[in-house]
């Protein structure tokens, strides 16, 4: 009777250096109980130091891979979902520096406060708001500090509401726009990766 194996390849995948790539790790799998453990403990890739910090498993090596171990029974592999998958090697984080992290904070400070003031200026925002001012009150102020003051404290609870965090605490489930941004960029770099690094997904005149 033919059995039939689903497969589901992870879309990114964290090892140490060293380390036997299972079957398990880099997939999930449904499969009838009396293969479903041999099927989980099967080695796909043994990363060394020579794969650096990324290493591509194709699909088709992972089918080819249940097949042989399986090749005296009737057994059918269906593929769902992605690909490739892309094994991220993990070495050892390194502390990050007290006088490193100072430095970046002040340069990213600096360029924010300049970045902020330099679009005011670019549309007047003082003439505006000592127009506004006048208007309300009907005074004339060159530092109208009851109207200033509110106004930066509420740019600053603006950028913290766009942003959606207050350091690393999350206001709410959404996901601001830097991080759309930064998953839109992620998925673009691990696209190129995937290509690039497999070499399956590419053939030139010259190779045979």
């Amino acid at each position: 009777m033919e059995k039939t194996v689903y497969i589901r390849l992870r879309h990114r995948l964290q090892i140490r250096p060293n380390e036997k790539i299972l079957l398990k790790d880099i997939a999930q799998v449904i499969a009838d109980d009396d293969i479903y453990e041999k099927l989980c403990a099967l080695p796909l890739y043994k990363v060394t130091e020579h794969d650096r910090n990324i290493v591509i498993i194709d699909v088709m090596k992972v089918i080819r891979a249940i097949t042989q171990l399986f090749s005296n029974s009737n057994l059918e592999v269906q593929s769902i979902g992605p690909a490739q998958s892309i094994v991220e090697v993990v070495t050892k984080k390194q502390k990050v520096s007290f006088p490193l992290f100072l430095l970046v904070w002040l340069l990213l400070f600096i360029g924010a406060a300049l970045a902020i003031m330099n679009f005011h200026e670019d549309v007047s925002m003082q003439a505006v708001q000592l127009r506004i001012y006048t208007l309300i009150t009907g005074e004339v102020d060159r530092k109208p500090l009851i109207f200033q003051i509110p106004y930066s404290i509420g740019l600053g609870l603006g950028m913290i509401i766009f942003f959606n965090h207050v350091f690393k605490k999350r206001l709410n489930e959404e996901p601001s726009p830097l991080e759309v941004e930064m998953f839109n960029y992620q998925l673009d770099l691990d696209n190129y990766v995937a290509l690039k690094e497999n070499k399956e997904s590419m053939k030139y005149l010259d190779d045979h």
